[in-house]
């Protein structure tokens, strides 16, 4: 095991090198002044189309609300409460900063990859809309490129074994364990059986669940989290300027925290960035691409507005709730971490709301993750796979609740980056078709009154 994990530290140390760093933040850049910074400037119009898109009846499977729910369902886990906390831990403060620039030009990839899966979308034999990066890249770049459309499906439909299914089943069952002292196998096998019971309804049930439970949960977190700034308002402005000031200079040990250097807070604070928004993992666009819209670009906009939701809202909430209240020098790390900075607040209440919030998101995410394995997999294999695929990833859950969260964590890392690469360059290609639309498509709606 030993021998296994360090040839995994090796490949996750290469794929989250400075060339990967540069590749995301860079396409992510590029996109972003191509667009002439528009997810941004249109951050408004974005949530009046979200609101807009509670019901649809253009062609697709599910309305563009529950398109992007199905989005956040899979993107606001673990990675929100466990994987700020170990940004902070391995980064220091300034891994927080790094956060929010990621996101911030993740808006644009977000954006650009719903466009491309929505105007490159296919209807299989089902007659259900199918979508994503492995479509885009087929049907944009053309059949010479299929051999990086089918590495993103298989990187993707193995990826989600861990940032969508053990990695949250783990984190689940550890803080169920230390909060409720149920032992990790009894959530795993309850974990089991209530996506079960989602997944026979596929996408529509997945929407429909997505729908109800995201919005009630992450309002319920985000109300908590502002409690505890709202206690801890005197320590906010330090916080931030550490946040800041810690971006660009190491930060010393003290407490139970080892330092980091400023590279440590960038790798990290980039990589947990990218584990919780997913923008350029090319995840979200295969939820989008089921959308029930004749518009990509209007599903473009709502689309990134869940990278805006994940990191700039949820993410900025947990990671000051862990500075202001200090326990980032405790030495804890994980969901751990969070608990103990929610409970520093709130003595015998923080620690619960994070548990039950963790559980929530992480049951969220694992069926918003069966979903974007089983497109991986109907586009390798065709729909007679996706059966079986889910009787998989029924079962994984249980073993990933009662596994070692370490490795865990360290396969999901370097998948992430793996299935990130072909989508990455897919989107630098393609890029001129996402401007062209997204110029055409304001152009329309400038003369519109005048007509």
């Amino acid at each position: 095991m030993e021998a296994l994990s360090d040839f995994i530290k090796l490949i996750n140390g290469w794929v989250w090198g400075p060339p990967m760093l540069v590749l995301i933040l860079g396409v992510g850049l590029f996109l972003s002044l191509g667009l002439k910074l528009m997810p941004v400037l249109k951050l408004r119009a974005g949530f009046r189309l979200m609101w807009q898109g509670r019901k649809s009846t253009d062609e697709g499977e599910i309305p563009p609300f529950q398109a992007l729910m199905t989005a956040l369902s899979a993107t606001v886990g673990t990675g929100n409460i466990a994987g700020v906390a170990t940004a902070v831990f391995l980064g220091g403060p300034g891994a927080l900063f790094w956060m929010w620039l990621t996101a911030l030009v993740g808006m644009a990839t977000k954006y650009s990859e719903a466009v491309l899966a929505v105007n490159f979308r296919e209807v299989d034999e089902r007659g259900d809309h199918v979508g994503g990066p492995m479509y885009y890249i087929r049907n944009g770049l053309g059949r010479h490129w299929s051999w990086l459309a089918v590495l993103f499906a298989i990187f993707a439909s193995i990826a989600g074994f861990g940032i969508g299914n053990t990695v949250q089943a783990n984190s689940v069952a550890d803080v169920v364990q230390t909060n409720f002292g149920l032992p990790h196998w009894v959530t795993g096998l309850v974990l089991a059986i209530l996506v079960g019971l989602v997944l026979i309804g596929g996408i529509k049930r997945i929407g429909q669940v997505a729908s109800s439970l995201v919005p009630l949960m992450a309002i319920a977190y985000l109300v908590s989290g502002l409690i505890v700034l709202a206690l801890n308002a005197t320590e906010i402005p330090h916080a931030i300027v550490m946040v800041v000031k810690h971006a660009f200079t190491p930060v010393a040990a003290q407490g139970g925290f080892a330092g980091a250097a400023v590279w440590a807070a960038i790798r990290f604070g980039v990589a947990r960035g990218i584990f919780s928004n997913e923008a350029g993992l090319g995840s979200a666009p295969i939820a989008h691409a089921a959308a029930q819209t004749n518009n990509p670009i209007k599903q473009g906009m709502v689309a990134m507005l869940g990278t805006f939701i994940d990191t700039i809202i949820i993410c900025t909430i947990t990671g000051l709730v862990i500075i202001t209240s200090g326990a980032w020098t405790s030495g804890e790390s994980g969901a751990a971490l969070t608990s103990m900075a929610f409970a520093n607040v709130l003595p015998g209440v923080g620690n619960y709301m994070v548990a039950i919030a963790l559980a929530v998101f992480a049951f969220t995410t694992i069926l918003g993750w069966s979903f974007y394995g089983e497109r991986c997999i109907e586009f390798l294999f065709g729909v007679k796979a996706i059966w079986p695929y889910r009787v998989l990833w029924i079962i994984a859950i249980p073993v990933g609740a009662t596994s070692n969260l370490g490795i865990i964590w360290l396969i999901a890392d370097t998948l992430n980056a793996m299935m990130a690469i072909p989508n990455l360059i897919a989107l630098a290609l393609l890029s001129p078709i996402v401007f062209r639309l997204t110029r055409e498509h304001f152009a329309r709606e400038a003369i519109k009154p005048q007509s």
